[in-house]
């Protein structure tokens, strides 16, 4: 796979997993949001759900059924607390799963957070072809995640390589 020298914009879809976030007060949505469009991607969907296995799988299942949807990018649930559940409803749906990714997260999070960052389930992957990225719920780990590791990923010009230059071919059987 090699980079290319043209901007490719991604569809991506953004869900918010909460049970006291409301649409008015959904920060790290809001930051995903503007931070893909300024990247030049398109919002296909956004949308907030409660901490429920089963909503989460089914929403996610819808999306990365469409073809026209190249990724999912999911905020919240990825704690310890009884309700955090996002791990256990979207890890299923994964085709091939990206430990870089999550481990990359959180060896950037301890500069941040310190050892707290030991307690974050982030985590990737790719499902029917589309990517899946799994973030906490907080807007700084939402920040961390997509400045330091998923928007350059997204970007077809990074070098040496990136999964945006890979999504012609994640669909191959």
């Amino acid at each position: 796979m090699s980079a290319t020298t043209d901007f490719i914009p991604l569809n991506l879809c953004v869900l918010t997993v909460s049970d006291t976030r409301t649409a008015d007060n959904d920060s790290s949505g809001d930051y995903l949001v503007a931070a893909l469009g300024e990247a030049g991607h398109r919002l296909v969907e956004r949308a907030l759900l409660p901490d429920d296995i089963y909503r989460l799988r089914a929403l996610v299942s819808k999306w990365i059924a469409d073809e026209g949807v190249d990724g999912v990018l999911v905020t919240g649930g990825t704690g310890f607390t009884g309700r955090d559940s996002t791990p256990e409803a979207l890890l299923p749906l994964l085709d091939k799963p990206m430990p870089g990714f999550g481990e990359l997260f959180r060896a950037i999070s301890v500069d941040e957070i310190g050892t707290s960052a030991l307690q974050s389930r982030a985590f990737a992957g790719v499902a029917n072809g589309t990517f899946v990225f799994c973030l906490p719920g907080s807007t700084s780990a939402c920040r961390t995640g997509w400045e330091k590791l998923i928007r350059a990923q997204l970007d077809a010009r990074t070098r040496p390589c990136n999964l945006a230059g890979l999504r012609p071919r994640l669909r191959e059987r």
